[in-house]
């Protein structure tokens, strides 16, 4: 039991967040008591390197006890949590929130105090068919929040097991994975916020364990997939990623796309076409943006949308088509210029990604690469990308799931994100990912925190002693085992994949 008492500390903040209760409005307080728990996941994690085998049953009930204290907080912080129960409560009425947006008259008989609370009212649902039916199941129960905050946390331990298994297969201590299951920004957004990303990093952990499995699994890594791009569409992503690994791409592609397929179908035909929600966000929504909030600036500064615009004006003098091109003005805006952009180099870094041999690291690379080109980087969207961040103890990544808590200031304190708790959170990000010191084999801990004293030595063929149980054991340890039959070599996030270094 000695990993759950190291996790004492962040069990006291974490009762200290409960107190406080209204977090939004206790912000100052908020963030201390949050970096206070950053703190003690830093002495946590260098206690749990020096350990030979910490229990895995230890790490789990820390990680269960971690979200206990927060499962009775007001979602404060981001009101996400009563949107999806709303979409619920619609879809359960046997109504399709794919159409009819909350201020649709037709829902004015569902209209309750939760309703009075939501924003963007005028919007359509934008969330997949798996996690509505997840918010339909919650918004039945007696206490819809808390059962809804807790279907979640169930989620997101369930991706604690998971990942505990793939540490497994690579051969990473399993200590290793603390930096996600103790991670105070994961507990926040999930035990306490609520938020239904944890239902799809869990699938998403889920895939990558049937890729590492002796033999592959590719049926039910395509299964998994499809459940974690019905949670919420950022796994289709990896869907090409995920079929080159698997060994039989088509085979994979065809049952994975297939079931999205058949899931989305009706969703498409209600909307007639793609859900107007979804091209809302794509469009409209931007926050926090690494790359985004200075091209954009940039763009505007160079007077690049009049550029366009006189464009158009010469392909009309020469075409005469007015009807074809006139349409095409209102969209000559920098915003939306910088997000083509941005849009073309996530197209760029998926294909790059047919490349990349290593389930893990390159899942890590992928969803790393597409959060910095997002033009939306809300605090829980790294909840995608940590656990690959932790298994690698990769150390910019994991500095900003602390940074990150920093966006939550322009928001309830009337400071403007641009340019300085911009550059706060993404400055140091920056220089930890451009010029930290690179791990030079896979269990270095890097630049984050000193190697612990007297680190264990141990037998590759050890490492299955020290897995959760209920995996059946991959053969040998070792980045170098895990590689055998499954096509990974050990890798980082950068670089060729014979070298580790920075994330994508």
């Amino acid at each position: 039991m000695r990993p759950f008492a190291v996790s004492l500390p962040l069990l006291a903040v974490q009762v200290g967040l409960l107190f406080v209760f209204d977090l939004a409005h206790h912000l100052a307080l908020t963030l201390t008591l949050l970096g206070a728990a950053f703190l003690g996941l830093l002495w946590a994690a260098r206690r749990l390197e020096a350990m030979e085998a910490p229990s895995t049953r230890a790490l789990l009930l820390a990680a269960l006890l971690l979200r206990l204290p927060l499962l009775p907080l007001p979602p404060t912080l981001s009101d996400d949590v009563l949107r999806y129960l709303w979409d619920g409560k619609v879809a359960a009425a046997g109504l399709n929130p794919y159409a009819l947006p909350p201020a649709a008259g037709r829902l004015i008989p569902l209209r309750d105090d939760m309703w009075r609370r939501l924003s963007h009212t005028q919007v359509p649902t934008v969330y997949p068919p798996l996690s509505v039916a997840a918010f339909s199941i919650a918004s039945r129960l007696p206490f819809p929040l808390l059962g809804w905050k807790v279907m979640a946390t169930a989620a997101d331990l369930l991706a604690c097991w998971l990942l505990l298994g793939v540490a497994r297969r690579l051969g990473v201590p399993p200590g290793r994975t603390a930096w996600y299951a103790w991670n105070p920004l994961v507990t926040l957004e999930v035990a306490g916020m609520g938020h239904v990303d944890a239902l799809g990093v869990a699938a998403v952990v889920a895939v990558v364990l049937c890729l590492l499995s002796k033999p592959r699994r590719p049926g039910a890594a395509a299964a998994w997939a499809a459940a974690g791009a019905l949670a919420k569409l950022v796994p289709l992503a990896a869907f090409p990623l995920w079929a080159r690994q698997a060994g039989r791409p088509w085979r994979f592609l065809a049952m994975a796309g297939g079931l999205v397929a058949l899931a989305m179908a009706p969703v498409v035909v209600a909307a007639r076409g793609v859900p107007p929600g979804l091209v809302t966000y794509g469009i409209s929504w931007e926050f926090d943006g690494p790359v985004y909030e200075p091209l954009w600036r940039a763009l505007d500064r160079a007077g690049a949308a009049p550029a366009l615009a006189h464009g158009l004006d010469r392909v009309k003098v020469w075409t005469e088509d007015y009807r074809t091109v006139n349409p095409l003005y209102p969209y000559l805006y920098p915003q939306l210029l910088a997000k083509l952009l941005l849009a073309g180099g996530m197209a760029a870094v998926v294909l790059a990604s047919l490349r990349w041999r290593d389930p893990a690291a390159g899942t890590g690379r992928l969803f790393g690469a597409l959060l910095l080109l997002s033009a939306t980087v809300y605090p829980w969207y790294l909840l995608w990308v940590l656990p690959w961040a932790a298994l690698r103890r990769h150390t910019a990544w994991l500095a900003l799931s602390a940074l990150i808590l920093l966006s939550y200031i322009p928001q309830f304190a009337g400071v403007p994100l641009w340019p300085w708790v911009y550059l706060g959170i993404w400055g140091p990000f920056g220089v930890l990912l451009l010029f930290g010191s690179p791990a030079q084999d896979p269990h270095h801990p890097g630049p984050l925190l000193p190697p612990p004293p007297n680190p264990p030595h141990r037998e590759k063929r050890e490492t299955s002693k020290i897995a959760p149980t209920g995996f059946p054991s991959p053969g040998e340890g070792g980045w170098e085992g895990a590689g055998e039959g499954t096509g990974v070599r050990a890798s980082g996030w950068g670089g060729s994949e014979a070298k580790t270094g920075g994330a994508g």
